[in-house]
């Protein structure tokens, strides 16, 4: 199975994707009554909801990089790890900028 592979890139894909993922299921566990392109736009104009969004999304890099830590696939977790940085300091950057 490809999950099973100790892969750097395996690694930054599934780290990329899984806050992608996240956030869809954010927005329709808390925002199924509005647009996407509201939800986008409210987040656009309230930037200090930024962190409260971000959050629930790197959850699941969080608990896919003790997946892999745990079973000694190093190298695919450090791509999870390259890419939730990625995410928290494009997180940070949207928020202050």
């Amino acid at each position: 199975m490809i999950f099973k592979k100790d892969n750097l890139r395996l690694g930054l894909v599934l780290g990329l994707v899984a806050p992608i993922f996240s956030l869809i299921i954010y927005y329709f566990v808390k925002f199924s009554a509005y647009s996407f392109k509201d939800f986008l736009v409210f987040i656009r104009d309230n930037k200090s909801q930024i962190t409260a969004i971000s959050v629930p999304c790197l959850v699941l890099n969080i608990a896919l990089f003790t997946i892999y830590i745990n079973s000694h696939r190093d190298q695919t977790a450090k791509g999870v790890f390259a890419a939730t940085l990625i995410y928290a300091i494009v997180a940070l950057l949207f928020k202050f900028i």
